[in-house]
């Protein structure tokens, strides 16, 4: 009787010992271990004095069994030493959904209202841009219902200003301001973003960086303006930009007062206009993460600041 109760608890032992962290095993994982046991339990015989041999106790063979699956990774959903919360790794080379992966997320309005089309999300591979595509977006940012804040801006800025004397002051003046400001903007969306990269195969789209320090990311934004990519995906000189800014403001010589019709104020504007695109691009850039950390609640991570 003694005998057999002992045999039991010699057996029994390792069994529990392998059934227990077995709790996070797969089935297949569970009976390879078991397996592993078995054979230790298999191949121990007993010498001539009816003792067991020099062998590894069924004991010993089970925790063995499990040393080496833990060594191997296949008990990732045993329990952890300080009693915390089982986790299993399913996969380890599987992507993790973390609030840093919504970095660089665009909308297609900041604030709801600003159009945004041509801004891509950080990390994003589009097919090339067709020149519907093209013509589509610059009809969008032309003819949205928001499309009047930048010139209504300049409208007011030139009139105090007096840039151009012929357009007077008050509201006729104003509003003789405004239309030439709209239809400035106007050509200068067609010819940067329809026209001239129709014929250079630019991609006119701006891929948002979404990660880096402040100055890293600034200086992306700007640099977009003379640096872009083709629709076969290489960088290229900006000649859409560029170009198509110079023939817009070229082009405003048509409309505007005979005295206003010089180089200089051509060039004036030519400038004028590529550093509101400029600008625009940072504020392209940067609106993912005023985005986020205003009306989302999300804390800012450490490679925005």
């Amino acid at each position: 009787m003694i005998r057999s109760l002992a045999r039991f608890v010699m057996y029994a032992v390792p069994v529990g010992c392998v059934l227990i962290p077995c709790s996070g095993l797969t089935a297949q994982q569970a009976i390879n271990v078991a397996n592993s046991s078995s054979t230790a339990l298999i191949t121990q015989s007993p010498d001539s004095t009816g003792s067991s041999a020099e062998t590894h106790s069924p004991a010993t063979s089970a925790f063995a069994s499990l040393d080496a699956a833990a060594s191997t990774g296949s008990l990732s959903g045993a329990a952890q030493p300080d009693g915390g919360p089982q986790t299993v790794q399913k996969n380890a080379s599987a992507p993790q959904n973390t609030p840093d992966g919504q970095e660089g997320q665009q909308t297609k309005r900041i604030l709801g209202i600003i159009p945004n089309f041509r801004a891509i999300s950080a990390n994003t591979k589009l097919p090339a841009q067709s020149v519907k595509e093209k013509f589509i977006t610059a009809s969008q940012d032309s003819f949205d219902y928001s499309s009047i804040f930048i010139p209504a801006m300049l409208s007011g800025y030139s009139m105090e200003t007096k840039a151009t004397p012929e357009f007077h002051q008050g509201a006729a003046g104003y509003a003789r301001y405004f239309w030439h400001a709209a239809v400035d903007q106007t050509s200068e969306n067609y010819m940067v973003e329809f026209v001239v990269p129709s014929i250079t195969h630019e991609d006119t789209r701006y891929y948002t960086m979404g990660k880096g320090g402040f100055l890293k990311r600034t200086g992306y934004a700007l640099s977009r303006t003379v640096v872009t990519r083709s629709d076969s995906g290489k960088k290229v000189f900006n000649a859409s930009e560029i170009i198509g800014s110079g023939a817009s403001s070229g082009l405003s010589s048509l409309y505007y007062p005979s005295r206003e019709r010089s180089i200089g104020n051509t060039g004036k504007e030519w400038g004028i206009d590529v550093g509101v695109d400029g600008i625009s691009f940072m504020v392209k850039e940067f609106w993912p993460d005023i985005n986020r950390r205003l009306f989302h609640g999300a804390k800012p991570s450490a490679d925005t600041q």
